[in-house]
């Protein structure tokens, strides 16, 4: 079973045992004055109604619990179901104080009938007045005693109740931490492998650009040599070209000779053996 399904479960349990504990409340505040003893049961009033709203503060606190737990049940039909349940809750957590407060109007007035039987049995004389009176002096003190204590203790169980439910949202609140700190670190993780991928790329762009200036020194090598090459070429034919000018302009070769060379063309290898 989830474990948000076992708590809502847990849940309802507790609310079965407080509605049980608020109803007994109920039952012995409606009954209070009935027992002829309207002084003793008007000072155990107050004690009943106390643990009536602790019951009350208790079930407000698993209404609260079962709202926040509802919406994180793991299938829409548990969500459903567990509304449903909340809504019921409320409906029952009403009727309980409207309950409860027609008890506390009944007791007032059985109260105030067994006082005034009370009073008219002390002021009717003799010893058996008398008797009554010590007695009810005496458990007056005692009632009222037990009455202090037992109002110490609720109110020490009410500040423990409190403390509970404050280390619970305290709980909650590092849950919810947790999970956010869990989502930041996946991002984390997912952003460090985006980053590892973008800086093998950029290593690999550096490379490429290390290649391409290699190449491209190279070939500006290579051009600058064809350039040197194809000038120094030049430069011999025009230098060539300014000796034939001088030796014209000398006279020591004539034009027509270079031309009849030119159409001679280079002289035959065998010439020296025809000549022989």
């Amino acid at each position: 079973m989830d474990e948000v399904t076992q708590a809502v479960e847990n849940l309802k349990s507790e609310w079965s045992q407080a509605v049980a504990q608020l109803e007994v409340c109920i039952a012995a505040i409606e009954f209070c004055g009935k027992m002829g003893k309207g002084t003793e049961e008007a000072m155990s009033l107050p004690r009943l109604n106390g643990s009536a709203q602790d019951a009350l503060q208790l079930l407000n606190a698993l209404q609260c619990r079962l709202d926040l737990l509802a919406e994180q049940l793991p299938t829409f039909e548990e969500v459903q179901s567990g509304q449903a349940t909340l809504g019921s809750w409320k409906e029952q957590y009403q009727r309980l104080r409207a309950t409860l407060r027609s008890a506390n109007l009944q007791a007032k007035v059985n109260i105030g009938k067994a006082a005034q039987e009370e009073r008219e049995l002390l002021l009717g004389g003799g010893e058996e007045s008398t008797i009554r009176r010590r007695n009810l002096q005496t458990k007056a003190g005692m009632t009222s005693a037990a009455e202090s204590i037992t109002e110490s203790l609720r109110r020490s169980r009410q500040l423990m109740v409190q403390e509970a439910e404050r280390s619970a949202n305290t709980l909650s609140t590092f849950d919810e931490s947790t999970s956010v700190l869990r989502k930041a670190e996946g991002e984390y993780q997912g952003r460090r492998s985006l980053l590892m991928r973008t800086r093998g790329m950029l290593s690999t762009m550096q490379l490429q650009d290390v290649l391409d200036r290699i190449i491209l020194t190279i070939g500006f090598l290579v051009f600058s040599l064809a350039v040197l090459y194809v000038v120094s070429r030049r430069i011999g034919l025009l230098t060539l070209q300014r000796k034939l000018a001088d030796a014209i302009r000398s006279g020591s070769v004539s034009a027509g000779d270079i031309l009849a060379k030119v159409q001679e063309g280079p002289a035959p290898t065998n010439a020296p053996y025809d000549e022989l």
